[in-house]
Parts: structure tokens; sequence; C-alpha cells
């Protein structure tokens, strides 16, 4: 009989142990404020800007950045002609050398071509400006574009004159139909040199 009874209080000092402990973890749970953690928007993946849209934008870059680098030229031109037409030149004497014509014509055409050097900085930022709110998504675009254009590039130590590397860098890429169309180029340019060596 006295074991029985030491079960029996055994049983309920484990049964109000139990409510205890749940009341408890009940009082916790509900109590503590529940904190939503979201990624930071750099972090998030979005789909506004489509592959097809990427492209578009790709090509237009290219097209300010000819143009920009057409008019520094032309601007760098312009600026050396009016500073050297403005100078006195005597026509026997030789400058480093050479004819001053000679050397009048060099100064125009290396700042020509300074110019144009130059001019992918200008339209760079040309396109910054105009595109503004979608340039984050176009950088991570094109990030991800580079890195399938380098993965999939072929090996240019194995070109000939009958078997040229298709465009290596990926920049006359304009579109999913010409990407596709390159990728078929480098699978055969990959065969042919497998098939030669």
């Amino acid at each position: 009989m006295f074991v029985s009874t030491i079960r029996l209080s055994s049983q309920r000092l484990l049964a109000k142990q139990s409510s205890i402990t749940s009341a408890v973890f009940r009082a916790t749970t509900t109590t503590l404020p529940v904190r939503s953690y979201s990624q930071p928007a750099s972090l998030q993946k979005s789909s506004n800007l489509t592959w097809s849209n990427f492209f578009k934008l790709r090509k237009q870059q290219r097209r300010i950045n000819v143009g920009s680098s057409l008019f520094t030229a032309l601007l760098g031109c312009n600026i050396s002609w009016a500073y050297l037409s403005t100078m006195e030149i005597d026509p026997t004497q030789l400058v480093f050398g050479f004819d001053p014509l000679t050397v009048i014509s060099a100064g125009i055409i290396a700042s020509g071509t300074l110019g144009y050097l130059l001019g992918p900085i200008v339209g760079s930022q040309m396109f910054k400006l105009s595109h503004n709110k979608e340039l984050v998504e176009f950088n991570n675009k094109n990030k991800e574009f580079l890195k399938h254009i380098i993965n999939n590039r072929v090996d240019a130590s194995s070109q000939s004159f009958s078997n040229p590397v298709p465009d290596y860098y990926g920049e006359k890429i304009g579109s999913l139909k010409e990407y596709k169309q390159w990728l078929r180029d480098c699978h055969a340019y990959a065969k042919k040199a497998k098939d030669f060596l």
C-alpha cells in the first residue's frame, strides 16, 4: 500500500511538471515578438529586366559609345586645328626634323585618336544618366552574361585561317537569337579544331 501511494504521488508530480513546462513554453512562444528578416534589395533577384530588354539596352549602350567616340574625335580634331592654325610656321624650318605640315597633320590625327578613345567614357556616363532606374538590374544581367561568355567561349590557341575564332568577347551579340548562333559557332569551331588536331 505504501508503494502504491508513492507511485501515485510521483505520477501526480510528473503530471504537474509537464503541465507547468507546457504552460511556460506556450507563454514564451506567444509573448516573444516575431521578426521577419528580409534580404536587402541589392541581394534580391529581380525579374523586371528580361534578357531581350537587356540585349536592347546593351545595343543602345554600344551605339551611344560609338556615337560619343565619333563626336569626341571630331571635337579633338577641331580643337587641335583651332590651336595649330593660329601658330606662325616657317616653311623653311623643320620641326622635330620633319616638315611642319607633316607635324601639324600628325598632331591633328593624334588629338582625334585621343578624342576617340575618350568617347566611351563620355558615352557610359550618358547611358548611366539616361537609364538610372534600371542601371542596377542591367549591371547584374551584364555580369551574368559575361560569365556565360567566359564559360562558353572557345580556346583561341587552336585558331587558323580556315577556322577563325567566333567573337571571343561576345561584343557583337545583340539578341537571344545572336547568342544562340554564337553558341553554335563556338561548338562548330571546337569540333573543327578537334577534328584537325
